[in-house]
This record gives structure tokens, sequence and C-alpha cells, in this order.
């Protein structure tokens, strides 16, 4: 116990030294030590280095998770050294509500098959987000948090010591200075002490007691000086490994990258099979709305509706003398049956509506080929 209390008492007397050292510094009453300017330029790009890569850090978390409590709960399972359970994705989760709700309402309806088709594109995204979240972690957030919790933690302990120890050094260059100061003063003014009392030896004289202190005082700033060139050459190479950090994390961003245009071009594919899906399936809201008007004009009229889009005949068909525009062809489009026009994507061609048709397609021509067309795989022009 007693020793305890003498290192703690010796450790708040060193830092209260250095805290006075320190401002006098700070007020330009002390000397201070300057590093040259190289090494103060790499400390400088050490810091820019760790305050950026700490910011893409946390920015990337919250773009890959961007539920703060998910957040937290893999954190805690990281420092208990624990797997966090797979977290299903929104995604996931919309697709397996929207295929229950397709079960509810029955797969023969138009609306239960495509809540089934739909809620399957879905899971199919989610899984790919899911890889997707996985590989950036892996091969971005990673490196970051290595540098941030390893290389960087070394290099600050080695910064806290190399300033301690230039503390120490602008000491013993202080102490070695006063020594100087006193130890001619008394070789200009000697002072002896002749009298004394009996039991005490007789002293040396003032000069040659300053002269003993001044040899001390060098021989301290002699092994400051060691010790600061010493820990300022470790500091120094810790630092100019920044610029390995620096490569290493661009190969890391660029595999995030990969990974990030990878994710969007499968998310891309498999919503163009899901519209292409989409556009084959009949639009039962169009279909009973064509319905309900050839029946009430039947009943009414006592004829057949001529607002027949099954019976259309694609042959038959004109283009209206006004009304014509150009389209571009945003995707590829399989015709399903000898009424549709097959399109290549990037294409132009020209589109019309006739009357009666669903409104979801158009009437597309190319050339001499002519045949329905869906309307959201087409960018109309002006």
């Amino acid at each position: 116990m007693d020793f305890n209390v003498k290192k703690l008492a010796s450790g708040a007397g060193l830092f209260f030294t250095r805290a006075v050292q320190f401002t006098e510094e700070k007020l330009g009453q002390a000397e201070k030590t300057e590093l040259d300017a190289h090494f103060e330029n790499l400390m400088s790009r050490a810091d820019c280095t760790k305050n950026w890569t700490e910011k893409i850090y946390r920015q990337t978390e919250v773009l890959l998770q961007p539920n703060p409590s998910a957040r937290i709960e893999e954190f805690l399972y990281e420092k208990l050294d624990r797997k966090a359970p797979n977290r299903i994705t929104n995604a996931e989760l919309l697709g397996q509500h929207m295929e229950d709700a397709a079960k509810e309402f029955d797969l023969g309806t138009p609306y239960g098959n495509t809540l089934m088709k739909v809620g399957e594109c879905e899971k199919r995204l989610g899984a790919a987000e899911r890889e997707f979240l996985q590989t950036s972690a892996i091969s971005f957030l990673t490196p970051l948090r290595n540098f941030l919790e390893g290389d960087w933690r070394t290099i600050s302990k080695e910064r806290r010591l190399l300033e301690n120890l230039r503390l120490d050094l602008d000491a013993c260059k202080t102490r070695l200075k006063k020594a100087k100061v006193a130890e001619a003063k008394a070789a200009m003014a000697p002072d002896f002490q002749e009298t004394r009392p009996r039991n005490y030896v007789l002293s040396a004289s003032a000069s040659a007691l300053w002269s003993e202190e001044v040899e001390k005082a060098e021989h301290e700033l002699r092994v400051a000086q060691t010790e600061f060139d010493r820990q300022a050459e470790v500091t120094r190479l810790l630092l100019e490994g920044i610029s390995s950090t620096h490569v290493n994390h661009l190969r890391c961003l660029h595999e995030f990258v990969e990974a990030q245009a990878s994710y969007y071009k499968q998310c891309h594919l498999h919503m163009q099979d899901l519209q292409k899906e989409l556009a084959r399936l009949p639009n039962a809201f169009t279909l009973n709305s064509t319905q309900s008007m050839a029946t009430v004009g039947s009943e009414a009229e006592g004829i057949s509706s001529p607002v027949d889009t099954d019976t259309l005949k694609i042959e038959e068909v004109q283009a209206p003398a006004t009304g014509t525009r150009k389209a571009k062809v945003l995707y590829d489009y399989d015709a399903a049956d000898s009424s549709e026009l097959s399109l290549l994507a990037d294409e132009l061609i020209t589109v019309y509506t006739v009357p009666g048709m669903d409104s979801d397609w158009l009437i597309g021509e190319r050339g001499n080929q002519k045949g329905k067309v869906p309307v959201t795989y087409l960018e109309l022009l002006s």
C-alpha cells in the first residue's frame, strides 16, 4: 500500500510538472524543441487520415445499416465475441408478406398472382442486398475499422510517448541552462562557508558545487536527447506507413464500388424480369372495366361492344392521320403472340393508340412490322 501511494504521488508530481511546463510553452515562457517540417507534415497527414477515415467508416455503417438499434446490437455481439444472428432484410420481409397475402387472396386471381410474383422478386432483391451488405462489411468496413482500432492506436501511443520525451528533453535543457547561469555567478563571487557548527563538515565552494550540477545536467540532457531521437525515429516510421494505409484503403474502395455495381446490376435485372412477367399478365382492372362497358352497351342497345381488345386484328389497324409519336425502347421485349411486336433496347419506333385499347398497351410500328407493345417498356418522345 505504501508503494502504491508513493507511486501515485510521484505520478501526480510528474503530471503537475509537465502541465506547468506545457502551459509555459504555450505562453512562450519556456523553451520548446520543434520538430522538423517533414515530421510536422507527416503528423498532419496522419491526423487528416484518421479524421476522414472515421467519418467515412461511420457514414458507411449508416448506409449499410440505417437502423441505429441494429448497429448497437451488432456492436455488442462483436465486443462479446459472439456471432450476431442472421437478420432478414426489409425487402425479404416485404416479399414474405406479399406471398402470404397472395395465398390468402387466391393465386387464381390477377391480384393474387401478381402479388406472388412481386413478392418473389422482392425476396430476390433482399437476398442480393444481404450479399452486398456482407461483402461490403468484409472488404470495406473491416479494413477501416482495423486501421482505427489497430494502427491508429499504435501511432497515437507512440506520439504521446514522443511528446512526453520532448517535455523531458526541454526540462533537461532548462535545468542545464539554470545550472550554467548559477555556475557563472558563483565563479564571479565565490562563497566559502568558513563558520559552521563543530559537528558539520566544511562545504566545498559554491562554484565547485555548481560545476558538478552542470555535469549532471549535461549527462541527463544527453540521455534525454538520445531517448527522444530514438522515439522520434520510431514515430516517423509509423507515420510514413500512412502511405501504405492509403494504398490499402484505395484497394478496398475499389472492391466496395465493385460490390455496389454488382448489387445494383442484380436489382436492375430482377426488376426487368419482373416487368416482363407483369406485362404478360392480364390487367384485371382494365379487363373488368372493358367487360362492364360491353355488358352495359349490350343491354342498352342489344348489340355487342365494339371495344374488345381480344378481337382486335393488328393487320387491320391503320395509323391515324394525327396522334402518332416516336418512342425509345427501354428494355428488350419478346412478343408473347402474333399480335405483339418484339422490341430491342434503345431502338426507336412509332407508336399510337386506337379506340378501345388497354391503356397499358400501344400499337407500335417498325418499318413494315406492326404489333402491340407495353407502355412500361417505352420512353415516349415529344
